[in-house]
């Protein structure tokens, strides 16, 4: 009986929630150990059809970059990093949008479909949602001293999003699994960082809120310890003392970028977690790091 109870009064502390996000849009960027792990990705799509089924609308954006680099090396191109981000010539973009928009698309796609949602497959390019442009990145010159552009090739940055394929979607039921691949001009196809589509569509679509599952516990202080509640002058402050770095700068960067839109909370989660996205929306504490204005 004492199992029960729990069992109800877990379902009370979300009813609260429930209602007040019933009708609203929730964007997921999906990445990390989520993607690869078989029972979290059970429990990742249970999560999505649950909230689809009690009316709160999800949007999910995906990233790939460990996959790509798998079938590059089988292909026998060698995956090639400048500064942290991929360059891509088009022979990886070809292979970036195999990957990304084929194989593992579609494959969020099924995953979702065989817990009951109702997913549908997507890359930026389709119904023209992400236009983009060439990704500009400087660095100093170790010769020089002066600041000089550097040739990431076929990467881009999210220019526009248009929202009306997606509300159409959203509309009747469905989930909208989008890749990260934009038209930039004259057609070409440019390879976009997950998180930053994910803050744009978010901003796009006025969603409730922004999560991206991580393979952190969230964002920590100097000591190591989780910091649950952070707005733009602290996060400014944490990268300012290089707290914040690395591969954490892209993720809060998108956040900020999300709240500004009008994105209402953004959230940071580890996704190594079972059933993340629920423990960190439906209840008080959370599990993770919330950014707000």
């Amino acid at each position: 009986m004492r199992t029960l109870i729990e069992k109800a009064n877990i379902l009370v502390e979300a009813l609260p929630y429930i209602r007040n996000f019933y009708g609203k849009t929730f964007v997921i960027k999906y990445g990390g150990a989520a993607m690869v792990d078989e029972k979290l990705k059970c429990a990742f799509a249970q999560d999505v059809v649950l909230l689809n089924f009690i009316g709160i609308k999800c949007v999910i954006v995906h990233g790939g970059g460990p996959k790509i680099n798998k079938i590059m090396t089988k292909m026998g191109k060698k995956p090639t990093f400048i500064q942290g981000q991929r360059f891509t010539d088009k022979e990886t973009v070809d292979i970036v949008e195999m990957v990304l928009g084929g194989l593992i698309n579609k494959e969020i796609v099924s995953l979702l479909n065989s817990h009951g949602g109702k997913a549908i497959g997507l890359t930026g390019k389709d119904g023209g949602i992400i236009k983009a442009k060439k990704k500009a990145v400087k660095r100093i010159s170790p010769e020089t001293g002066t600041a000089e552009l550097i040739d990431l090739g076929l990467v881009g940055v999210v220019k526009q999003v248009n929202p009306e394929v997606l509300l159409s979607i959203e509309k009747d039921g469905f989930i909208p699994v989008i890749a990260p691949i934009g038209s930039g001009d004259k057609n070409t196809t440019l390879n976009i960082n997950a998180d930053s589509v994910a803050g744009a569509v978010a901003s796009a679509l006025k969603a409730e809120k922004l999560i991206l599952l991580t393979d952190v516990e969230g964002i920590r202080d100097e000591n190591g310890n989780l910091i649950q509640t952070l707005n733009k002058k602290k996060i400014n402050s944490l990268i300012s003392r290089e707290i914040i770095t690395g591969g954490m700068l892209p993720k809060v960067a998108a956040c900020l970028n999300a709240i500004r839109c009008g994105v209402k909370k953004t959230h940071i989660i580890d996704g190594r977690i079972p059933h993340a996205i629920l423990l960190e929306i439906f209840t008080k504490k959370g599990i993770g790091t919330e950014i707000t204005k």
